[in-house]
């Protein structure tokens, strides 16, 4: 049966938006702040901020929705964007589309598949992505760099978080020595601090909760539609990899609680697509044993259940 695009009924929206705000507020003392980066340990674990915005433009907050956090590998759906956009299938032949069933930095997994990452959300994978971009001619007139992407599709300027940038780029040992694996398999074509620099850059990328949710809307509309335009296509495919591959080793789990396309990052925040209804944006720097927030997937799942959104019926 076709979905129902657009139907949104915003009084309910608003009444379980506030409901989950009220219900997260009172869960607190487990979980934990990424510890293996400094700026994001400190922080309070018991925030919580969503935003969801509809197919018909309708926004909805709650909690702390206007809060800059850094998207980290959020970030990684926005890069797979641009170069799709740019390279078309020819990405495919640098990067794989299966979930890893090994961790997110895994160097074994790396050797073991000859320098090509299992998807590009993994870390190797989008350490080849952002390679890609740099390919991206200068004169190009579409966006080149997931920032550029980011700012046109919120319509504002976005920052970077200077704490977390510096940081990572002093340390990232696991990712530069990724990184010297893939060129080792030809699968790297630039320099590896050429590729690292815009890689940690478009991690520290701090948006809100609203602001994520207006920069997935591209993701959500007509991303069900049988004729499929281009932009259509692109977004089905990035959802269906949002969905196998976009929690980590947690995405099997998250399908069967939550059940919608949707992409994490240790800084807590996590974006979610209704695809032809709602962009779904929630943060919480609680995290699970696999780098997901734990009740950002809480409030998500709730949401699902309580306004019939996911993509299993």
């Amino acid at each position: 049966m076709a979905r129902q695009i657009g139907k949104v009924d915003k009084k309910k929206l608003e009444e379980v938006v506030a409901e989950l705000v009220e219900r997260i507020g009172i869960i607190e003392g487990f979980g934990r702040a990424a510890h293996h980066i400094d700026a994001l340990a400190e922080i309070e674990t018991d925030r919580f901020g969503i935003a969801v915005t509809t197919v018909d433009g309708t926004m909805v907050t709650g909690g702390e929705a206007e809060e800059p956090f850094p998207i980290q590998s959020i970030s990684k759906v926005f890069a797979l964007t641009l170069a799709l956009r740019a390279f078309g299938d020819d990405v495919w032949k640098r990067v794989g589309r299966e979930p890893s069933g090994d961790p997110f930095n895994s160097v074994v997994d790396l050797e073991r598949h000859k320098g090509i990452p299992r998807n590009p959300f993994i870390n190797p994978g989008a350490i080849v992505i952002v390679d890609m971009l740099l390919d991206i001619a200068k004169n190009a007139e579409t966006p080149r760099t997931v920032r550029d992407l980011l700012a046109a599709e919120i319509g504002e300027e976005v920052s970077v978080d200077r704490a977390v940038y510096d940081k990572e780029s002093s340390a990232g040992f696991t990712n530069r020595a990724m990184a010297n694996l893939c060129k080792s398999f030809d699968n790297l074509n630039h320099d590896v601090e050429a590729v690292m620099k815009p890689y940690v850059s478009q991690c520290a990328v701090a948006l809100s909760c609203r602001q994520l949710a207006l920069a997935g809307r591209y993701l959500m509309n007509g991303a069900g539609k049988t004729d499929q335009e281009p932009g259509d296509l692109l977004a089905r495919r990035i959802n269906a990899m949002m969905l196998t591959c976009g929690q980590y080793d947690g995405s099997g789990d998250f399908a069967f609680r939550v059940g919608l396309p949707a992409k994490s990052g240790v800084g807590g925040g996590i974006l979610a697509i209704a695809p032809d209804v709602a962009s779904i944006a929630v943060w919480s720097p609680t995290l699970d044993e696999n780098g997901n927030s734990l009740l950002g997937t809480l409030a998500l799942e709730q949401l699902s259940e309580r306004m019939g959104w996911s993509v299993f019926g």
